[in-house]
């Protein structure tokens, strides 16, 4: 009777190793051989750290890497008023590159950028991990290179890059250094600045219409970073990642110059050249919101000078005459509501009628702004339950109003 490996010969299935061909060889193209840098080792393991410096005079589009003009305004804005009196050395820029973008203890930082003012000019340093093994060495010379900083400058940092790396101390049992950090995150101020003039705020968007800078064909789109990382892990070629580096670097370097604009923007936005006058009137929306309303009205009355979109042009009457109702001064307030009139925006109209009935006690001309609005209220492509709101609440001032005149 045929054993099994007779009978499995007899079939054409080869038995054992000998035949087989043998493994191909796995093409490594390890990091150090893809771009310039150099291994660090801290405590047991090894990060790999890129490094690129650029002089003072390098300009990014048509903008300098290093603050010029002392962040006032950003520094209120954030919060903590010493940021603006701090060395523009303890500033440190911060962008990571991740694993995924959902956050969670399962996501990790394999790229990490971050860069600060040197005598010189500007220090980049890119700090990697072959493998999450190394991310203990990683997180070590991170904390190294903050060691002298005060301020992180991010953009979206406050809600991903810091959150998650303070994950990743945690996890690793150690305090994390940002915690001692103040934050100024661009993508907030970014998005109050830019909002009507830009329909996208992302850093990439600002990059090219604020800076006006543009990228080489290096540059690689976000979303396809975490995948470039994954194949790297299990193919160990680091060929594709050379464009993952520039992108952090770029992303930056970007920030560097954006925070220097946007702070000589607040500080002086009737210097800027060309003067944007819809930026003009954001910075104005700003420093109003943050009680400096003599400034805001200087700006204001500005932007009033030249055209403007008109959404914006209306939220301007609108914001300057509530400054001027609330500073007392109603005969400049009562100008802009009768201009404002002329685009019938209904909350003119309820002002000049609030204005005539309390203030200068003429009922007649309450009544005959009240109804005017009335006029106007159905032409408004606003929703329906809008509608009902301003017709109830013109319908019981002329109510009131009608009874003042007939007791008279």
């Amino acid at each position: 009777m045929a054993t099994l490996s007779e009978r499995l010969k007899s079939l054409g299935v080869k038995i054992g190793t000998k035949e087989l061909p043998p493994p191909q060889a796995r093409k490594s193209f390890p990091v150090e051989d893809i771009v310039s840098g150099r291994f660090v080792e801290m405590g047991n393991s090894l990060t790999f750290l890129i490094e690129e410096d650029f002089s003072t005079n390098y300009i990014h589009g048509q903008v300098g890497l290093r603050i010029v003009t002392k962040p006032l305004t950003i520094a209120e804005w954030a919060g903590d008023h010493n940021i603006a009196e701090r060395d523009p050395e303890s500033l440190v820029f911060l962008d990571t590159e991740t694993s995924g973008l959902a956050g969670g203890t399962g996501t990790f930082a394999f790229l990490i950028g971050v860069g600060r003012y040197t005598q010189e000019g500007f220090h980049l340093a890119q700090f990697f991990m072959r493998d999450p093994l190394e991310e203990p060495a990683l997180l070590l010379a991170l904390e190294e290179f903050l060691a002298p900083c005060q301020t992180v400058v991010s953009f979206n940092g406050k809600a991903f890059d810091v959150p998650l790396l303070n994950t990743r101390y945690t996890l690793q049992g150690w305090k994390s250094p940002f915690r001692n950090l103040a934050h100024v995150d661009l993508l907030h101020l970014s998005r109050r600045l830019w909002r009507d003039r830009l329909p996208s705020r992302t850093l990439g968007n600002l990059e090219v219409q604020i800076l006006h800078a543009s990228r080489t064909d290096e540059e690689i789109p976000g979303w396809m970073i975490p995948q470039l990382y994954f194949d790297f892990l299990r193919d160990g070629d680091a060929r594709p990642l050379k464009r993952v580096f520039y992108h952090n670097a770029m992303d930056v370097v970007s920030l560097a110059a954006l925070l220097n604009h946007t702070s000589s923007l607040l500080e002086a936005p009737l210097n800027q050249s060309p003067i944007e006058y819809v930026d003009v009137a954001a910075v104005a929306r700003l420093l109003e919101d943050l009680g400096h309303n003599e400034e805001a009205t200087q700006l204001y009355e500005n932007c009033l000078q030249v055209e403007l979109p008109e959404e914006v042009y209306n939220g301007i009457l609108y914001r300057l005459s509530m400054i001027h109702k609330h500073n007392n001064n109603y005969p400049a307030a009562i100008s802009l509501w009768e201009q404002a009139t002329t685009d019938r925006q209904l909350y003119a109209y309820e002002e000049l009628a609030k204005y005539y009935e309390h203030h200068a006690q003429n009922p007649e001309l309450a009544l005959k702004w009240s109804h005017l609005a009335m006029d106007q209220i159905d032409s408004y492509d606003i929703l329906d339950s809008e509608k009902e709101r301003w017709k109830n609440e013109f319908h019981h001032r002329l109510t009131r109003l009608q009874r003042k005149i007939n007791a008279q």
